[in-house]
Order: C-alpha cells, then sequence, then structure tokens
C-alpha cells in the first residue's frame, strides 16, 4: 500500500477527490490482497476497531509520523486480505468494511499530516468507497471532510467547500452532529481562504450549533476528538484567513487552553503558532514572539510535517523582525529544535 511505486508521476487531483473510481479502487486492492483469509466474524471486527482506537490515539497526541508505517503493515496483512473474502451485503461484511474504512480514513490523515498528498488522497478514496460498500452514512460524510480539509490546505479553497457541502448533504440521511460541525468548520475554512467573510463566518455559527447538539456518547469513535480544541482550533484558522486577529487569537486562545488539558501537542503548536500570527498582525512583537516559541517547542515533541510547517511559516514572517531581542530568541530556541522536527 505504501511501496514507492505508488507515488510515480502522482499529483493531488481535485478531480479525484470529486469522482473516486471505483475501478481503481478494486484494482489497488488486487495488487495488495494476495491470498484471502476466510470468513470474518464479530469478534475479529471489534478486535480491529480497538486497534484503531489505539492508532487513532497515537496520531492525535504523537503526530502522523508516529505510528503510520505501523498501521500500513497492519492493515496489509490483517485487514485488507479479509476484504477479499467477505460480502458488505452481510451484517459482519459491512462491519468489516466499516471497520477498514475507518483505518484508511486514520491512514491517510497520518499521510496528510505528513505531508505526501497524493498517497493520502488515494487512501482517503478509497476509505470513501468503502464506506459507500457499507452504507456508512457518518462516516462517509466524515472522509469527505478529510478531503475538504486537504483541498484547502493544497490551495483548491473552492473544492475544498464543494466537498464539504456534500458531506452536509450527506448527513440529511444520516446523524452525527459531531461531524456535521466539523464539516461546517471546513466549509468556514475553505470559505475564508476565498475571503468570503459573510459565509465563513456564517459557517462557523452554524458550526457551534451543531456542536452544541453533540453528545460523545452517542458519536462514533473516529468522531472522539472532534470537540472544543480542534473545533475553536478551525475557527481560528479562518479567522486568522480572513484577517481578523482578534477573532483569530479568541479561538485559538480556547483551544490552545482546552487541547493543553488534554496534553495534545500537536493541535496546542498549531494553535500557539495561529496566536503568533494574530499578535504580529497586531504588530505586538513580543506575544507573537512568546507564541512562536511554544509552538516550536510543542512541535518538536511530536511527528508532524504540518507542525514543521507553522514554525517554518512564523519563521518567514517574523524575519524582517529579527532586530528585536524578543525575536532573535524565538530564532535562537527555533535553529535549535528545527533539526528535531524534520
Amino acid at each position: 500500500m505504501e511501496r514507492r511505486q505508488f507515488l510515480t508521476g502522482a499529483v493531488f487531483s481535485v478531480a479525484a477527490s470529486l469522482a473516486p473510481s471505483h475501478d481503481w479502487l478494486i484494482a489497488t486492492l488486487d495488487e495488495t490482497a494476495t491470498q484471502a483469509r476466510g470468513k470474518v466474524g464479530s469478534a475479529q471486527v471489534a478486535a480491529i476497531r480497538r486497534t484503531f482506537a489505539v492508532f487513532q490515539e497515537l496520531d492525535v497526541m504523537r503526530g502522523g509520523g508516529y505510528a503510520r508505517q505501523q498501521l500500513t503493515a497492519y492493515l496489509e496483512q490483517t485487514v485488507v486480505p479479509l476484504l477479499r473474502n467477505n460480502n458488505p451485503d452481510t451484517d459482519t461484511g459491512r462491519e468489516l468494511f466499516a471497520a477498514a474504512s475507518e483505518q484508511l480514513y486514520l491512514l491517510g490523515w497520518m499521510t496528510f499530516d505528513n505531508r505526501e498528498h497524493p498517497l493520502a488522497q488515494r487512501y482517503l478514496i478509497q476509505a470513501l468507497r468503502l464506506a459507500e460498500a457499507a452504507k456508512e452514512v457518518e462516516l462517509g460524510a466524515h472522509i469527505l471532510a478529510g478531503l475538504s480539509n486537504q483541498a484547502t490546505a493544497t490551495g483548491h479553497p473552492d473544492q475544498g467547500v464543494r466537498l464539504a457541502k456534500t458531506g452536509v448533504a450527506a448527513l440529511n440521511r444520516g446523524h452525527s452532529p459531531a461531524c456535521l460541525a466539523d464539516l461546517l468548520a471546513l466549509q468556514a475554512l475553505g470559505e475564508a481562504a476565498m475571503g468570503d467573510s459573510k459565509a465563513s463566518t456564517n459557517s462557523i455559527l452554524l458550526s457551534e450549533q451543531a456542536f452544541e447538539k453533540s453528545d460523545p456518547a452517542n458519536e462514533p469513535e473516529w468522531a472522539r476528538f472532534i470537540d472544543t480544541a480542534y473545533l475553536t482550533g478551525e475557527y481560528a484558522n479562518a479567522f486568522r484567513d480572513l484577517e481578523r486577529p482578534t477573532e483569530a487569537a479568541a479561538f485559538a486562545r480556547e483551544s490552545a487552553e482546552d487541547a493543553a488539558k488534554q496534553n495534545r501537542a500537536r493541535r496546542s503548536a498549531f494553535a500557539h503558532a495561529t496566536l503568533a500570527r494574530a499578535a504580529l498582525a497586531a504588530h505586538d512583537l513580543e506575544a507573537a514572539a512568546t507564541a512562536a516559541r511554544t509552538a516550536t517547542k510543542l512541535a518538536a515533541t511530536v511527528k508532524s510535517s504540518r507542525s514543521v510547517d507553522a514554525v517554518t511559516d512564523l519563521r518567514n514572517r517574523l524575519t524582517p523582525h529579527k532586530d528585536s531581542p524578543t525575536v532573535q530568541g524565538f530564532f535562537d530556541e527555533a535553529d535549535v529544535l528545527m533539526p528535531a522536527l524534520v
């Protein structure tokens, strides 16, 4: 699944995200599943889901690069072969395809966090087709959120909005307030990247309203980390891109505080990076440098290329102010820690 030739000639494709190919999915499964492993039972599916929970925790707490190879091996050796000999039209087969979709989504997200966008997109599309086969509407909408995030991050915010809206529409046939809140937050992020302040602000409001209706006890395991730390962080990023530093700082501060309570260094690093950008926009160099130093320290504790990008971005933005002792302090610390980030 992660062989080098898989990336030969590959580029991120908006069309691929918007119109995933069933034939491509089957061909990919044919490559990786060399032998059938027999019919699956509920106990096996439950074990696969427990494994997903472990890897999801590792991703959130340690970054996408921390355990990605292990998840890839687990999928190749344990999960994908089962898909070859089980039918999603049966009860246990449907559960298997849904569990496999969850893990492929997580692998795609880890790969996205590692900045390998073509490969991440392929995993996400695989996950989407498996969710469709399992008739898991909410999970499919969740995967569309991931594709939306990736589209906006790679410079296609219009398609990011379109993908998010598709996920919102899909939830008319399902129920997951947390997933709806996520989709609306990512819709806001795409709208902000396009400079549509009114639409983005409205999407944030709708996202907040959806999240107020969510109950973790009634949400699936994959929605566990769609919480205050995550959502307020995305709201902060939207206001950052709208060049509204006051709102960006307020939401980033809330995200950082909630992430700190959970020891979620990657999310907290992103929040402090946004705080640094907001302070810089307000011409407060001391606050900007302080937040940047915190972001760097946190980023050094996880394996996440996106965290590296956030620190690199701050270095570029603060370079014109290196004559400030506080800013120079940030550069001195970043020079020491950056090798550990790469």
